[in-house]
């Protein structure tokens, strides 16, 4: 039991932790890893042979849990495969345990199978990096793992989330004996830490409610985060007694439909109205899909700029910020609303400059959903956006929806959510990559008991298929594939689609359907082709009681001619 012994440890504090997922790739090397978990009985495990969609599949999960999962590898390149889903754990805040195994220090760069540098091998890509010694002859030994794996966890689960790396290098013989007892250590102790909540001082909220004061032009912008309704009513009254505007996309999770802004996409790409710029401008969240309004903000910079940041990370994507205030959104909106002194408020006359630059922004935001549903009634033709639009005016909450990259995600911040109550959106926009939005979307379902609805592009979808061999594909997912035969972002981006070798090269044109993949994964299988074939195929879809595969297959000219013709038509109408 020499091998063994401190792994069956590690999982069983990893038990007494609160994590329940482990995702595991299959493996020799990692035998002992996965069989600590399989055996314990307190996880559910699940098997990926790819280690790429095991990575994104381990990230679903989390990402609905906000607990770590587990995720297992043999060694060698089997570790860098998980270096996609790691990176867009560490850019979303998303908290991963990769444990890899590893062959002994002294086989390393020795012509010895399936041996790499694995010893921190994702570098600035986790929140640290820990190498296990598996060996119990001493006390010492299992004490440094016990601490190791709880420091993990620890890290993994506090401010900002994220991924930690443990790598484990394991000696032959790995594989347990019909003799050997499986029983965890006397000394296995979970280590916890008590969760500080960070608040202002009197003296900051003073200064910070004097600045308030002083201005009439105040915005909020809401970049991703994930559903959190604690701080939902203080936006709310933020906007209706105090007439300032608030901004969200569609992946802000800010279920305020009759107060929030949400065409910004729209009209800010279609005019630059000089009076729409803030004075004052607050930011949360991570990062915004709106081109539009990163442009506006960085080319009409708010005089003061405060960014609510619980890690109190400096990022300035919209290059204005000028104090970070390290607190949850929610204390922050909250404690904000509770000290306005609305009096003063109403006495000083600030209401009427403030309901002036509120009703600008809702006077475009009400202009262009009344635009857009103008425009998109006039399509004669099935486009990806028009199809879109059917769809999510014919999905109810509660459901979960999962965005691909691309022109997914674009589509959907353009369209927005017309029933967004109860719908929770995500998308992989720690790095924006298309590899992994299918595997992440499956492993999303296997963590929750609502309908996940998955949006996808063709190119992302096949290049993520692999994540559909999981041994158990939930049947609360409904794929829907937007196939234009290529990458059609290419053609609308001037600069590639003016190259004569944009089909070939950059739009990877191609004429597969995913009828065969869906074949392959024992799944239901929808084609769509005309506007009656999708009316029958989203109540079809929406009434599965498996999983489901729909494919809206469109052509990429009218595509280009829906998209560019809607930036014209809003251009000449607000």
């Amino acid at each position: 039991m020499a091998v063994i012994q401190p792994l069956i440890d590690l999982a069983e504090l990893l038990f007494l932790q609160g994590v329940r997922h482990v995702v595991l790739s299959p493996g020799s090397r990692s035998a002992a890893i996965s069989l600590a978990f399989i055996r314990h009985g307190g996880f559910q495990v699940q098997a990926v042979m790819d280690e790429r969609s095991a990575g994104f599949i381990a990230l679903g999960i989390a990402q609905q849990a906000r607990q770590p999962t587990v995720l297992v590898c043999t060694s060698g390149s089997a570790v860098y495969n998980f270096a996609p889903s790691v990176v867009e754990a560490f850019f979303q805040q998303v908290p991963l345990l990769v444990l890899s195994a590893d062959r002994p220090a002294e086989w390393i760069h020795q012509y010895d199978g399936q041996t790499i540098f694995q010893s921190g091998i994702f570098g600035k890509h986790v929140k640290s990096s820990f190498e296990i010694v598996v060996d119990d002859r001493h006390a010492d030994a299992l004490w440094h793992s016990n601490r190791v794996a709880n420091e993990a966890y620890l890290l993994a689960t506090a401010v900002p989330l994220g991924p930690v790396h443990i790598n484990i290098p394991i000696r032959e013989p790995f594989y347990p004996t019909e003799t050997d007892v499986w029983r965890k250590s006397a000394t296995v102790r979970a280590i916890a830490k008590t969760d500080a909540v960070p608040q202002l001082s009197t003296t900051h909220w003073h200064s910070l409610l004097d600045t308030w004061d002083s201005y009439d032009k105040i915005l909020i912008a809401i970049g991703q985060l994930p559903w959190n309704d604690a701080y939902w009513n203080s936006l709310s009254n933020l906007a209706e007694d105090l007439a300032i505007p608030v901004v969200a996309d569609v992946i802000s999770n800010v279920d305020l439909p009759e107060y929030v802004i949400r065409h910004h996409d729209l009209f800010l790409g279609a005019q630059t109205d000089d009076r729409l710029q803030p004075e004052l401008l607050i930011t949360a969240g991570m990062s915004f899909i709106s081109k539009e309004l990163k442009l506006f903000l960085r080319n009409n910079p708010a005089t003061v700029h405060w960014h609510i940041s619980p890690d109190g990370i400096l990022a300035d994507p919209l290059r204005s910020v000028t104090e970070i205030i390290p607190v949850s959104p929610g204390y922050f909106f909250d404690t904000l609303y509770e000290k306005i002194d609305f009096q003063n408020f109403v006495e000083n006359n600030e209401a009427d400059s403030r309901e002036a630059y509120y009703a600008l922004w809702e006077e475009f935001d009400l202009k262009s959903s009344i635009l857009l549903d103008r425009y998109i009634q006039k399509l004669s033709s099935l486009t990806d956006l028009s199809a879109l639009d059917f769809i999510f005016k014919r999905l109810h909450g509660p459901y979960q929806l999962q965005l691909g990259n691309s022109m997914s995600v674009r589509y959907a911040n353009v369209l927005q959510l017309p029933h967004p109550e109860n719908v929770v959106v995500y998308a992989n926009r720690g790095t924006s990559g298309i590899d992994g939005c299918m595997s992440t979307a499956i492993g999303a379902a296997l963590a929750v008991a609502m309908p996940v609805y998955l949006i996808i592009g063709d190119i992302s979808f096949f290049y993520d298929r692999n994540g559909l061999l999981v041994q158990h594909l939930p049947e609360n997912l409904k794929i829907i594939i937007l196939n234009n035969g290529g990458g059609d972002i290419f053609t609308m981006i001037d600069g590639p689609a003016k190259l004569p070798e944009n089909k070939e090269f950059f739009r990877t044109a191609h004429s597969l359907t995913a009828q065969h993949t869906a074949q392959d994964a024992g799944v239901p299988y929808i084609p769509v082709t005309t506007i009656d074939d999708l009316q029958r195929g989203v109540d079809l879809l929406a009434k599965a009681t498996t999983c489901v595969i729909l494919e809206v297959q469109t052509v990429t000219e009218d595509n280009q001619a829906a998209w560019k013709g809607l930036k014209a038509f809003l251009k000449a109408h607000l």
